[in-house]
């Protein structure tokens, strides 16, 4: 009988189970959120309004990573539920200042409540202090976008 060869193991990479993760929950929250009439990408951009407060439309297709086309497209559904609100900058009268409404808080605190029964069978087999660390390493990784990582050397790209 031979044997393999030992092969120098590379380190374990998170991206595929992330994206496999990813897909987990994506179709299940789907499910979620579509009685709701939400969309993920809308359930985003609410979450985003709500933790940062009111933001330049320039502002959220940065954080969001999208092109400031497709943001108008996502805040004009946003609007038609009258999930939130565009008002002219007073500091600037070209850029609009995008802010959640209240029906657009408490259908977003909804929403939040259904997924957490999407995230309690996806993540079942991780403790409460492992999803708190979880969710602590992900805050890290997504607080950073790839103009600050290039700013402070450390990007995994050409900058």
């Amino acid at each position: 009988m031979t044997s393999l060869p030992v092969v120098n193991q590379p380190p374990h990479r998170c991206g595929a189970l992330l994206d496999h993760v990813g897909r987990r929950l994506r179709l299940r929250s789907e499910s979620v959120l579509a009685p709701l009439g939400l969309r993920p990408r809308h359930l985003i951009a609410l979450t985003v309004l709500r933790d940062q407060g009111g933001s330049s439309q320039q502002h959220l297709a940065k954080t969001l990573e999208m092109d400031g086309t497709n943001v108008v497209g996502l805040l004009n559904d946003l609007e038609a539920e009258k999930l939130i609100e565009r008002r002219r900058s007073p500091v600037d009268r070209r850029r609009h200042v995008v802010e959640l409404t209240d029906v657009g808080a408490k259908l977003l605190a909804k929403a939040e409540f259904a997924l957490a029964a999407v995230e309690d069978e996806v993540f079942r087999a991780l403790s409460d202090d492992q999803r708190e660390t979880l969710y602590t390493l992900l805050q890290q990784v997504t607080s950073r976008t790839g103009t600050e990582a290039c700013m402070e050397g450390v990007a995994s790209e050409p900058c």
